[in-house]
Formats: structure tokens, C-alpha cells, sequence
């Protein structure tokens, strides 16, 4: 539970099914009322929690996405409002023809803000959605500010650290990450809570869908790039770590008092990175 400054949050685990919106709402919703139980002030589920991900056309997915003023999403800001724990979740959002790779945040108030997927594998739904068309943003849920991503998203550092200028204490990355992606589950999160000195975690899906095995391993990490908990392969689980925002928000890191300090925001040197934003050639 909160301790003095600190948060605890959650990281839920799951086995979404592909089409089965109510089923897996009904899952979330157990969810985050067991995390809230636990003391968890913020819950975060994978990608696609609430519509599954392995759909093959656009038709199918959109079928079964949601609107986030619709009924599903709605249920699920009646539970954090009635516990008091907010919460992130992956659906399909349909906004009039458009398709998106999602996720809500909803606090205890109500949905505080939405993300949409920017960077699209070439893999299951991401193949048939629409691009994410909105800045990054950073929202503030039971005073802890969170930065969201999806899966593919933390692949590309530069936008952890435009996050991390924004000002989020944590960056929560939902994800359907599956076999071949051992190496993003192992050191994707330390990375960057490191090298932005902000909490990190993401929260993988299990089983097998569309062909697909889902690999889970979860993991929650510190702004030293240390990981606080991580989950395993095959089981769905909820994971716990109890975080101190100003830990976050503390960039200036004094190792040996005017020997060794380090602040890896004021240290940049932008000037020298301008071919991170020229357009690419493809």
C-alpha cells in the first residue's frame, strides 16, 4: 500500500481472447479490483486487453473495438472511481471510420486521456490499423504522472525521452510482445527507466493466438534501471512495485559529491541530433 510518498501499482499479466470483448472485460474488471485490493493506486494491462490482437483484417478488428465514450469503457471507470485505482488498458478504438491500437487511462474521476500506437509492426491487428495521430502526451492519475506507450512504441528511445521531458514519473508500456522478442522483455524497460531516470514497465499478454505464442515477462523497473519485479513466461500474474515519484523527478543524480554527478536531461545536447527528426526515405 502507499507508504509515505510512495505508489504502488500494478502490472496485470493476462490472457486476453481474440474477439471475446465481454469476456475479457469481465477479466480486466477482476483485475483491477484485485490490484486495488492489494493497495495499487494505478493497474495497467496489456495491449489489446480488452479485443485481443491477432485479428487478420481490418473488418474483423474493427468489429470488435470500442468507442472510448462506449459502454466497456465506461465499466471500467466505474470500478476505479467505486476502488479508487486507476487504470491503463490496450482495446481497438473506432472513431468514426478510423481504427486505432489504444489505450485509455482512466482515473477515479474518469478517462483522463487516451494514446494512440504510432510506430505499426508489420504483425497481426497493427497490420490493418490507422497511425496514432496524437502527440505524445503525459497524464496525471492519483498523483502519479504516466507516460504511455504500446509494445512497438519502445523500440524507439527518442520517444521514452520526449515522455521523459514532459515530465513522466512512469512510462507504461502495454504489449503483445511474442516469441522473438525475448530481448526487448529482458532489457527494454531497465533501458529506459535508466537512460531517462523515470520508472518503466511493461505488461505482457500469455498464451497462443492467431498461430502466435505471447511470451509474458512482465517487469517493472527503477529509475536506476534496476528491476523491481518481473514476471514469468507462461502464467498470468499480477506483479507489484511500490514507487516514489520524486525519485523520478529528482534528475540530477550526485554519486560522490563534486566528483561524480550526473543529470542525463540537462546533459543533452540537442544541437547534434538533428537527423533523428529528418523525415525517413521509405
Amino acid at each position: 500500500m502507499d507508504s509515505g510518498s510512495t505508489i504502488r501499482v500494478a502490472a496485470v499479466q493476462m490472457e486476453p481472447m481474440l474477439g471475446q470483448v465481454g469476456r475479457n472485460l469481465g477479466r480486466i474488471v477482476a483485475g483491477l479490483e484485485h490490484a486495488a485490493s492489494e493497495g495499487a493506486r494505478l493497474a495497467v494491462f496489456p495491449e489489446c486487453a480488452l479485443s485481443g490482437y491477432g485479428f487478420e483484417s481490418r473488418e474483423d478488428g474493427y468489429a470488435h473495438a470500442v468507442a472510448v465514450d462506449g459502454p466497456e469503457v465506461a465499466a471500467i471507470a466505474e470500478v476505479a472511481g467505486r476502488t479508487g485505482c486507476g487504470c491503463v488498458f490496450g482495446f481497438l478504438e473506432k472513431d468514426g471510420e478510423k481504427l486505432y491500437n489504444a489505450c485509455a487511462l482512466v482515473g477515479p474521476v474518469g478517462v483522463v486521456g487516451t494514446y494512440r500506437k504510432i510506430h505499426l509492426p508489420y504483425l497481426g491487428i497493427d497490420m490493418h490499423v490507422d497511425p496514432g495521430d496524437r502527440p505524445l502526451a503525459v497524464h496525471e492519475i492519483n498523483g502519479l504522472r504516466i507516460g504511455v506507450q504500446i509494445c512497438y512504441d519502445g523500440s524507439f528511445p527518442e520517444a521514452s525521452r520526449v515522455l521523459a521531458l514532459l515530465g513522466a514519473d512512469l512510462i507504461a508500456l502495454p504489449t503483445n510482445w511474442p516469441t522473438s522478442a525475448e530481448c526487448a522483455a529482458e532489457h527494454m524497460i531497465p533501458t529506459r527507466a535508466m537512460e531517462n531516470t523515470v520508472y518503466a514497465m511493461a505488461v505482457n499478454r500469455v498464451g497462443v493466438e492467431s498461430g502466435f505464442r505471447f511470451i509474458g515477462a512482465s517487469s517493472i523497473a527503477d529509475p536506476p534501471g534496476n528491476v523491481m519485479a518481473r514476471a514469468g513466461d507462461s502464467s498470468e500474474t499480477t506483479l507489484f512495485a511500490d514507487i516514489d515519484p520524486e525519485k523520478a523527478r529528482t534528475k540530477r543524480l550526485v554519486r560522490v559529491p563534486g566528483r561524480h554527478e550526473i543529470n542525463r536531461i540537462a546533459d543533452r545536447r540537442p544541437a547534434f541530433y538533428g537527423p533523428l527528426v529528418e523525415p525517413n526515405d521509405r
